[in-house]
């Protein structure tokens, strides 16, 4: 079962002859490289450089799709229109389109679905959108398999391994997946970024771990004694899970040979993956 029906994603389409050019100067991504042939990765952000909204973002016959949480989907409508002046573009939800994402070799849905790799990491596989209903149908396993998946892979998910409008994309580990092109023009928070990318020592970043013990909920704390240096997010029944970590704080308890608890569970920060090149 190498195939799930994400079921909380949803599509918005940025449509128009502007289109490429109105997200290139807004998103953290290169849209020069967007095609449909290779999607992108990328967030729109605060002024002051936090992420509000991350999403992939592939291109069809009609323009963009961005396959964003499908909770946001109205409040990133909002926010692009607000940037609209005037720009030649429509924004649109695609309510009646579906996100099947596609893992380990399985076959690609027959049909007409557009197919793209996901821009993240190489292992993650590919997506493919099509017809909501037919995605449900065809589906081969469920949402928690594509969690465990998308954690052993080490990618985080807005909600549960960060909250929105709360932290940098350093944070997020956005540099490390392909979602943030340093070599693009201005976009917005874009001084914020470039400058936590050119001073290269980060506090926190979402790392892997391995919990040995019953799983907390997310956003349980991690101590390091009664040190807080972290946050729990999502976890697979394995016990692998991601968790917003402070790392020099991290550094000096595994230095010292200090144990890290979560809610009970001793927590081991393993070495970061290797992300598989887009």
């Amino acid at each position: 079962m190498a195939s799930a029906f994400l079921d909380d994603r949803g599509l918005l389409r940025v449509a128009g002859q502007d289109a490429r050019s109105f997200l290139q100067g807004l998103v953290t991504c290169n849209m020069d490289k967007v095609s449909r042939e290779q999607a992108g990765f990328g967030a729109l952000l605060t002024p002051q450089g936090k992420i509000l909204f991350d999403f992939l973002i592939v291109e069809d016959e009609a323009g963009f799709l961005l396959d964003t949480d499908s909770a946001q989907i109205g409040a990133l409508a909002k926010r692009l229109a607000m940037y609209k002046l005037r720009a030649q573009i429509a924004i649109a939800e695609e309510p009646a389109l579906g996100i099947l994402a596609l893992w380990d070799g399985e076959a690609e849905p027959a049909g007409d679905a557009l197919i793209f790799d996901d821009p993240r990491d190489a292992h993650m596989g590919r997506r493919a959108i099509l017809d909501r209903l037919q995605a449900q149908a065809a589906a081969k396993g469920t949402r928690s398999d594509y969690d465990m998946h998308r954690i052993h892979c080490g990618i985080p998910q807005g909600g549960i391994d960060f909250q929105w409008n709360d932290i940098f994309p350093h944070d997020a580990d956005m540099d490390r997946i392909h979602g943030l092109d340093f070599r693009k023009g201005c976009y917005v928070g874009q001084e914020v970024v470039s400058r936590m990318e050119h001073r290269g020592a980060l506090r926190k970043r979402i790392l892997p771990v391995q919990l040995r013990g019953d799983i907390p909920a997310p956003g349980s704390e991690i101590l390091d004694g009664d040190m807080l240096i972290g946050a729990l997010g999502s976890a697979a029944a394995s016990g692998r899970a991601l968790a917003m970590i402070r790392t020099d704080r991290a550094a000096e308890a595994v230095a010292g040979a200090r144990p890290l608890t979560c809610a009970g569970a001793l927590v081991d920060i393993l070495p970061e993956p290797d992300m598989g090149a887009r």
